[in-house]
C-alpha cells in the first residue's frame, strides 16, 4: 500500500512509500572494467575505527527495536564506539534516536571511520524497506547513493532484514568493497515480526551466530544455515532464502573485535 511521502530526506536521500524477504547460493561476482583495481582489505579494521548505523524501521512489533538494541550492545562490547541507533518507536525506545527522514540521511551519509556497518530491520516489500517515522520506503537506489556518499570505497557491511530484502542486491549495490546480507530473496517473505516476537527469525539467528564467527562471510553463512533450520523446524513455507554477497576486496573482512 502506498502512502504519500511527507518528509524529504536531507541531502537528497529520497523515500518512496509502502509488511509483508538467492537462490540458496551467493550471487555472482561483481563485474568490473579492465582498469578497475581491486585492493583487498589486509588485516582487521580496529573496532574503534568502525562506524555503525542501526535502524529499526517499523513500530508495530517490538522485534525490530529489540534487534537494533541487541546488536548495538554486541558491537559496543567489541569496542565499537561510533554507533547511531535509530528507532521508529520513541515511546518504547526513548534512549534511541528517532528514524526520521533527516536523521536517517544524516546517519547514512555522515563520514568518519575506516569501515561502515549498516543494519536495517523492518517490514518490506519489493520496492524496499519501511521507515515508519520517515513516512516512506527506503529504496535500494537511495540506500546505494547514501552508502556512496557516507562510506565511499571503505569496507562496508550492509544487512537488510525484511521481507523481499533481496531486492537490495542490485548490480549497483554489489561493489568490491561491500558485504551485503539480506533476510530473504526478492520474491520471498521473512518471518518473526509479529507483536509477540522478541526478534525476527533472521535477527535472532544473526545475534545467535555473532559471537562464534570471525569474519562477516562466516557470519553470513552461519546465519543463513540457522534461518533454514529454524524455518524447517517451524514448518514455514515457502522458505525465505537469505541472500549473501561478498565483494572481492572484503572476502576475509573481520567482525569488529575478532
Amino acid at each position: 500500500m502506498s502512502v504519500r511521502v511527507r518528509a524529504l530526506l536531507a541531502a537528497a536521500l529520497l523515500l518512496a512509500t509502502s509488511c509483508t524477504t538467492d537462490s540458496a547460493g551467493a550471487p555472482p561476482p561483481v563485474a568490473r572494467g579492465p582498469d578497475e583495481a581491486i585492493v583487498s582489505v589486509a588485516g582487521p579494521v580496529p573496532a574503534d575505527r568502525w562506524r555503525a548505523v542501526l535502524i529499526a524501521g517499523e513500530n508495530n512489533s517490538p522485534a525490530f527495536d529489540n534487534g537494533v538494541e541487541a546488536l548495538r550492545d554486541k558491537l559496543a562490547e567489541r569496542g565499537v564506539r561510533n554507533i547511531r541507533a535509530l528507532t521508529s518507536d520513541p515511546v518504547a525506545s526513548p534512549s534511541l534516536e528517532v528514524a526520521t527522514a533527516a536523521n536517517v540521511s544524516s546517519a547514512l551519509r555522515s563520514g568518519g571511520g575506516e569501515a561502515c556497518l549498516v543494519f536495517i530491520t523492518s517490514h518490506g516489500d519489493e520496492s524496499g524497506v519501511v521507515l515508519h517515522a520517515a513516512k516512506g520506503i527506503l529504496q535500494p537506489s537511495n540506500l546505494g547513493s547514501a552508502l556512496d556518499a557516507g562510506c565511499g570505497k571503505r569496507p562496508t557491511v550492509v544487512i537488510v532484514s525484511a521481507c523481499h530484502s533481496g531486492v537490495f542486491l542490485t548490480p549497483a549495490m554489489r561493489q568490491p568493497n561491500r558485504v551485503v546480507l539480506t533476510a530473504a530473496a526478492p520474491a520471498r517473505a521473512s518471518f518473526g515480526c509479529g507483536t509477540g516476537d522478541q526478534y525476527t527469525y533472521y535477527d535472532q539467528c544473526l545475534l545467535q551466530q555473532f559471537d562464534g564467527a570471525a569474519t562477516w562471510r562466516e557470519l553470513a553463512a552461519a546465519t543463513r544455515s540457522c534461518v533454514e533450520s529454524l524455518e524447517r523446524r517451524m514448518g514455514v513455507r515457502p522458505p525465505s532464502q537469505p541472500q549473501i554477497f561478498v565483494g572481492a576486496a572484503v572476502t576475509d573482512l573481520r567482525i569488529p573485535g575478532r
